[in-house]
């Protein structure tokens, strides 16, 4: 049985809730909600487009910071504040996945979501 395994993601402050930036399970990664925010927790990134790139960024730090790869992203769940910020969405996903032939699943949801916050994304990837 597989247990699972706190990953330590350096440069990224830690969670405000009592909660793990990402886990592994077996050669599953898992990480929590993904944001765009500042990974230093500094400074908040409040540029729709900026904060989108960044969540990207974060995303491709925290999966590399597992053991993984971007290869190893099999879905990803976008949660966007304002749906016409999809635009922005498609611009990083296009230059993190250029191979049409070889991109992971994905979902982009409205969400309710708190403050400035303009993006979250849900990923599952395995290393």
């Amino acid at each position: 049985m597989a247990k699972r395994s706190v990953v330590k993601v350096p440069g990224m402050a830690g969670h405000r809730n009592p909660i793990p930036t990402c886990v592994t399970l077996g050669d599953l990664i898992l990480p929590s909600v993904i944001s765009g925010h500042d990974p230093s927790g500094t400074d908040p990134i409040t540029d729709p487009a900026r904060q989108i790139q960044q969540a990207f960024v974060n995303m491709k730090h925290i999966i590399e910071s597992a053991g993984g790869t971007l290869d190893g992203i099999g879905k990803v769940v976008v949660y966007l504040k304002d749906f016409s910020h999809r635009q922005f969405v498609n611009e990083q996903w296009l230059a993190m996945f250029p191979d049409e032939g070889n991109r992971p699943a994905r979902h982009v949801m409205k969400a309710d979501l708190q403050g400035t916050t303009w993006i979250q994304m849900d990923v599952i990837a395995s290393k």
